[in-house]
């Protein structure tokens, strides 16, 4: 990674290095890395395209943030608030193009076709979430819908990707991509509940960020459906107030944590993490295999 972000432009390195060298859980290229060796593969192309799913990440979230008007992230300030929203855009937009650099100078046209696709998926992700922004009606379909776009999809293909190096049977690279699938739902699930539950030097970013930004997660969602009518339209109107004060958003906050949406959000979770594990039946016991149950475990049990 520090190799590929190697620019004679000052900025780049500062602003992807503030980023990427901030820490961060390298889930992603973790999980191709271990996906390659199940399938029998160790060699090198695994490292350049595993920083490839890193920077597709990574350019998310420098975009993401500039939207989201973010002050933290990775438990240090976020990239807009030191350098400003057009270098953060910018800086994204770079890694967006260094990654499929590397993708087509390391992968092939299936790797590039599979991995096109979920880029495209994010972004699909991104307009809906926005579409979707303060919205009190909306479902809880609608939101599996976004996180399957703007996390599944690019998890899933780390896995498949993996599978694709080693020039895996078609079953293999299937059951890998669906495993990644379910995991990427359980993921974006876990740090749905997350948002209410962690303390903010675990999670790296500002509790209830979601909340003030009129984002409608799963926990919130299941609250709005399953909590008494007077305190549902206490939540609506406070959703639907553009000058919302901190005050409002600690009421709802508190409506969540003494109602079931955080535990049924965890509950769908492990659901997701136990169908995720059963695809892993299609291979037999070996370290990788094991690394990847591990990984799936992580998912449920996380706190940042």
């Amino acid at each position: 990674m520090s190799a590929a972000l190697h620019s004679d432009i000052d900025l780049i390195p500062q602003v992807s290095g503030h980023l990427i060298g901030s820490g961060g859980k390298r889930f992603r290229p973790l999980l191709l890395l271990a996906s390659a060796a199940l399938c029998g593969y160790e060699g090198e192309r695994r490292y350049p395209l595993a920083a490839v799913i890193e920077f597709i990440h990574t350019s998310t979230l420098l975009h993401d943030d500039v939207i989201d008007n973010a002050d933290m992230r990775r438990g240090r300030a976020a990239a807009n608030h030191v350098w400003g929203n057009a270098a953060s855009v910018l800086v994204g937009d770079f890694l967006y193009s260094e990654a499929f650099r590397l993708m087509t100078e390391h992968g092939d046209m299936e790797i590039v076709k599979l991995l096109a696709r979920a880029t495209n998926h994010m972004a699909g992700g991104e307009v809906f979430q926005l579409m979707k922004k303060g919205d009190p009606e909306i479902t809880e379909a609608d939101h599996l819908r976004i996180i399957e776009k703007k996390t599944s999809h690019l998890i899933s293909a780390a896995c498949a990707v993996g599978g694709l190096l080693a020039g895996a049977p078609e079953g293999h690279i299937a059951a890998l991509g669906r495993f990644g699938l379910d995991l990427g739902f359980a993921f974006q699930i876990v740090d749905d509940a997350l948002d209410y539950t962690a303390s903010a030097d675990e999670f790296g970013k500002a509790i209830g960020k979601d909340l003030s930004e009129g984002k409608m997660t799963l926990p919130l969602i299941r609250t709005l459906q399953t909590c008494p009518a007077a305190e549902r339209q206490t939540i609506v109107g406070i959703i639907r107030d553009a000058d919302r004060d901190e005050a409002s958003l600690k009421a709802v906050f508190a409506i969540v944590r003494r109602g079931d949406g955080i535990p049924y959000a965890l509950n769908m979770a492990r659901t997701y993490i136990a169908a995720g594990k059963k695809q892993l039946a299609f291979f037999p016991d070996s370290l990788p295999r094991r690394d990847l149950m591990l990984l799936a475990d992580y998912v449920a049990t996380r706190k940042f």
